[in-house]
């Protein structure tokens, strides 16, 4: 198996885990409109993972090939945070947009500490 698939495989679970949180955490709180941001931005961030992943399969695959890839799919990221921004603007009384912004960032903070975490292991 790859590293770069050992990694995916890794990031979600640790991002199911989360998400098992944040959903603990809607039905038992009474913080619903924050942990349901955290829930839409988190999901949005899985997204962006997985295309992110996607894009980089197609980079090396074309490299290997002696080919170019037009973009590494930044626009599509853009624009699916974006649309989760919308969605928590659009129904404010049931997602937090704050919360919604800390969700989209969960896959960066995730990838951060495991790279420490296998810094540290090696």
């Amino acid at each position: 198996m790859s590293e770069l698939h050992l990694m995916n495989q890794r990031y979600l679970k640790y991002i199911v885990y989360l998400l098992a949180i944040y959903v603990l955490g809607w039905g038992f709180t009474d913080y619903r409109e924050i942990f349901l941001g955290l829930i839409t931005g988190t999901c949005f961030s899985l997204f962006n993972l997985w295309t992110m992943v996607r894009k980089q399969k197609q980079f090396e695959k074309a490299y290997q090939e002696g080919k170019s890839i037009r973009s590494m799919g930044m626009l599509s990221r853009m624009a699916a945070a974006g649309l989760a921004v919308l969605i928590a603007m659009r129904y404010p009384e049931y997602i937090n947009l704050i919360s919604v912004v800390i969700g989209l960032m969960t896959i960066y903070v995730v990838i951060m500490i495991d790279f420490l975490i296998q810094h540290i292991r090696d």
